[in-house]
């Protein structure tokens, strides 16, 4: 595939989650509203709110993301090697140098977000700055940036903010059903059907696995894609490699992640899992392993 497919399949998948979400939120507030037996009303809430949340999910995601990771900009006085990286790879990759922000948090990580190479944002930890050589650092560098030049960054940054709106619909829902604040009188609720409430229930409990399973679809492969376009940014592929190990063997784990945000960042923030549970987080886990990208970096 090459970089121009990959930019129109991202630009594809993006409308495509776009429309998915809004049919997914929508089809949502209308069944809660045969629920309380106000379908019209919660329809148009629904189709509301989806909307208003896809166009600024489209236009500031970057910010919500930023916000959400407490990034802070990066000034060049002060973190140097970082501005001077991102400056020399983006001028090689022939794209707008991406504005810099920095996470003050021990466990190296980094990721990339935006709508596009003109809005791009490039996050690092300073537990990353701190603990990578030059030649690793820009293979980390390299890899965010092949990020931004394939969209893969609209894609990413779009389904964060929309698995994060869901989560919060889906809770505040479940809460109100439990407490009765969808409550009108007594008299609705006797009129009810109560297996429209256990379709409800069912309901809440799925879309999240959907969102999520969303959020899985557009994250595995694009790391594959950005590690092998980084490496051929840089002619180093042994740079991103050790960069890796380094990441996979820190102890710190990242506390500014969240489950909505983890798939942005170059490395699983959660990492740091118990043996017993390691098989069934893998299957869930936004990365491949680090210990086959590793792999594949060094066969090039």
């Amino acid at each position: 595939m090459t970089v121009y497919q990959q930019i129109t399949n991202n630009k594809a998948r993006t409308y495509a989650i776009i429309v998915t979400f809004i049919l997914l939120v929508t089809g949502f507030f209308f069944a809660l509203g045969q629920y309380v037996q106000s379908p019209s009303a919660y329809f148009l809430i629904g189709i509301t709110f989806s909307l208003v949340s896809t166009v600024g999910s489209y236009f500031y995601s970057d910010k919500i993301v930023l916000f959400t990771t407490g990034a802070q900009p990066a000034e060049k006085k002060d973190f140097f090697d970082f501005y001077t990286v991102v400056e020399n790879l983006s001028i090689a990759a022939g794209i707008p140098m991406p504005k810099l922000y920095v996470m003050q948090d021990p466990a190296p990580n980094a990721f990339a977000t935006g709508r596009d190479p003109k809005h791009a944002v490039v996050a690092a930890t300073t537990g990353l700055l701190e603990k990578l050589e030059r030649t690793e650092l820009e293979g980390v560098i390299a890899h965010e940036l092949s990020h931004v030049e394939n969209y893969d960054i609209l894609v990413s940054s779009i389904v964060a903010v929309l698995v994060g709106t869901v989560a919060l619909v889906s809770d505040w829902i479940m809460r109100s059903l439990w407490w009765g604040g969808l409550r009108r009188n007594e008299s609705d609720r006797d009129n009810r059907n109560p297996f429209m409430m256990i379709f409800i229930i069912i309901v809440l409990i799925l879309t999240p696995l959907i969102a999520t399973l969303i959020q899985l679809a557009v994250s595995r492969r694009r790391e594959f894609l950005a590690d092998a376009s980084g490496a051929l940014l840089t002619r180093y592929p042994e740079g991103l490699a050790r960069a890796l190990e380094k990441i996979a063997s820190d102890k710190n784990v990242l506390r500014t992640a969240s489950s909505s945000t983890a798939h942005l960042f170059i490395s699983n923030p959660f990492k740091k899992i118990g043996k017993t549970k390691f098989m069934f987080a893998n299957l869930f886990s936004t990365h491949p392993p680090l210990e086959e990208r590793i792999k594949i970096l060094r066969s090039m």
